[in-house]
């Protein structure tokens, strides 16, 4: 089995969400329209935004029950991406803190959707 390579998040306005994570990533979407937005990203993996109104089968909650990890190498590269993010106007959760598994902050994106960026303490 190959390792899992696509995150789809259910999106109210998926374009409004590709616009986000376009400026949030620096990347244009390779699909969009107002049911569905598709990222390529430089890592390999993909981001698909799908509409949760028109998704089939219907959501059985909310759909933002979803949590996006961004590692990064040290601590100080989590506070610059911090302080970049905030000036993007992103919603943080949790400011800067250190947690058992190392140095962190929490953002949300439109949907509600947790973005968490971190450096691993080994």
């Amino acid at each position: 089995m190959e390792h899992p390579n696509f995150i789809i998040l259910f999106a109210k306005d998926p374009r409004q969400s590709a616009a986000f994570y376009g400026n949030l990533l620096d990347a244009e979407p390779v699909e969009l329209s107002d049911t569905f937005a598709l990222f390529n990203l430089k890592s390999g993996m993909r981001l698909g935004l799908w509409s949760r109104h028109s998704v089939a089968p219907p959501l059985s909650s909310d759909g933002s029950a979803v949590e996006i990890a961004f590692v990064l190498h040290s601590d100080d590269a989590v506070d610059v991406c911090h302080v970049e993010w905030k000036s993007k106007g992103l919603t943080i959760l949790q400011e800067p803190t250190v947690m058992d598994f190392g140095r962190t902050f929490l953002a949300a994106d439109p949907d509600g959707y947790r973005l968490r960026v971190y450096a691993f303490h080994g």
